[in-house]
């Protein structure tokens, strides 16, 4: 197989055309009814109260961090392995991101680690749903009741994903949804908060529409921003929200048909563990193993895309001031971490052939 498999892509097609070609029809272009029914959606999509979208999930996550008062001084536990979206949005509220080390198994954050890293300064615990399955929100909410502070869900990865038979992003106070390309579902970009709390539905609304509870008025009684949506951004996503059980499906689909088939290989190629209350969705299908490199290299020589996974933010150059220490959890994990192609449109042939290949370089037959 000569065709180039990558390891994710966003299914797009005719279909978007025609949400929109409603907005083209109607001039319309930010923030207009499309957007509204867009916001509509994922409330019925999470059971959320209410649904503020966003130009992007980052955007979002500052508005949530701002909007329940955290700033200067203040700090914020989140995961340390993450996509760095996460901790620069602390960051940018004026806060500090206190780095907590993951789950060996789920790898995502672990809510025993978060207990020894609450101070007087700590406001808010940023957990994050990594790749598609739940972090321990029971764990995590009961910590932040009995010590008086914030739970932000960053839920940028978990379109779809339950835990206990919640969708993801609806325990904290606030959470958000990220609509990027590679997403399960895409708007090209985009975000949403999440929230049951109609004062923070507010707020959130007013952050982003420079301070103003209606658009077309020029007296502003907040400080706010520009961080709108767009009714395109709302035509695909609608569009895809259309898509998204069939995505899900086909998603769980590669992810059985790797484990199965791979199965035999599974004491040098690890599938990541599942919390078994997450109704997971395989954003990515991922393993941990010692011969990563090779096996990436290999794949690559054969045409085939992976990816690796987020690298620890105690590692990043960008960070390297805040000198945190070792996380050996996250810093291992990366070092064995390898994500392979698990796109809707990945066809059966091409699963084969990849499925093929990590047999063959593992049974020594290249």
């Amino acid at each position: 197989m000569k065709d180039f498999i990558p390891q994710i892509e966003p299914w797009i097609d005719e279909a978007e055309l025609f949400y929109l070609k409603k907005v083209i029809d109607s001039s319309y272009v930010t923030e207009y009814s499309l957007t509204s029914e867009f916001e509509e959606e994922i409330k019925k999509l999470t059971g959320a109260k209410y649904a503020v979208a966003y130009t992007n999930g980052t955007a979002a996550l500052f508005a949530c961090i701002v909007n329940l008062g955290i700033g200067a001084g203040d700090e914020v536990i989140v995961p340390n392995m993450t996509f760095v979206a996460t901790s620069n949005a602390v960051l940018m509220a004026g806060a500090k991101p206190i780095f907590c080390e993951v789950d060996k198994n789920t790898l995502c954050i672990d809510p025993d680690e978060i207990l020894k890293l609450i101070t007087p300064r700590t406001k808010a615990i940023m957990p994050v749903h990594l790749y598609g399955q739940s972090a321990d929100m029971h764990e995590i909410m009961r910590i932040a009741r009995d010590n008086n502070i914030y739970v932000i869900e960053d839920a940028a990865q978990g379109v779809g994903v339950g835990f206990d038979n919640r969708h993801v992003g609806t325990y904290g106070d606030l959470g958000i949804l990220s609509f990027y390309g590679n997403k399960t579902i895409t708007c090209g970009e985009g975000g949403i908060i999440l929230t049951d709390d109609e004062e923070l539905r507010n707020k959130c609304y007013r952050f982003k529409n420079h301070g103003r509870d209606k658009k077309g008025v020029f007296i502003h009684e907040h400080i706010g921003y520009n961080f709108a949506f767009t009714e395109m951004q709302a035509a695909i996503g609608l569009s895809q929200l259309k898509k998204l059980p069939k995505i899900i499906e086909r998603k769980q689909q590669i992810y059985d048909r790797y484990k199965q088939e791979l199965s035999f290989f599974h004491n040098v190629l690890k599938p990541i563990k599942l919390d078994p209350r997450t109704s997971p969705v395989h954003w990515f299908t991922s393993f941990l193993t010692e011969q990563k490199e090779g096996l990436q290299e290999y794949l690559k020589e054969n045409g085939v895309q992976t990816r690796d996974f987020f690298y620890p933010l105690n590692l990043q150059p960008c960070y390297k001031s805040f000198n945190y220490g070792e996380f050996p959890i996250s810093e291992k994990s990366y070092r064995q971490g390898i994500s392979l192609p698990s796109s809707y449109a990945l066809k059966n042939e091409q699963q084969s052939y990849i499925i093929d290949l990590v047999n063959r370089y593992f049974s020594k037959e290249r």
